[in-house]
């Protein structure tokens, strides 16, 4: 079963600090079969941001895989989130982004 693994208020204290800023960061998103790919502007500050994502969303919500690239000259940075069956409704519903 997919589920993260915060509590409600410590998910609605993330969803407030951490995914509101990449949510309103995304300059473009893409449905992917089992996820979602999303690109950022690749400055060094949104770099850390995503990072710093990663980082704790792996740590609530292991079911996710995290891919980051650097794709061009202009520093165009996209991350792809995928997972299991269920993985893309986790996200428009839970995390919102």
């Amino acid at each position: 079963m997919i589920s993260c693994k915060l509590t409600s208020p410590e998910l609605q204290k993330y969803k407030t600090e951490v995914i509101s800023l990449l949510k309103s960061e995304v300059l473009q998103r893409k449905e992917l079969d089992n996820g979602y790919q999303y690109s950022f502007d690749g400055s060094d500050k949104m770099i850390d941001h995503i990072i710093n994502f990663i980082k704790s969303e792996s740590a609530c919500c292991d079911f996710f895989t995290f891919n980051l690239s650097v794709e061009d000259v202009n520093r165009n940075v996209v991350l792809i989130i995928t997972g299991p069956e269920g993985a893309k409704e986790f996200i428009n519903a839970e995390m919102e982004l």
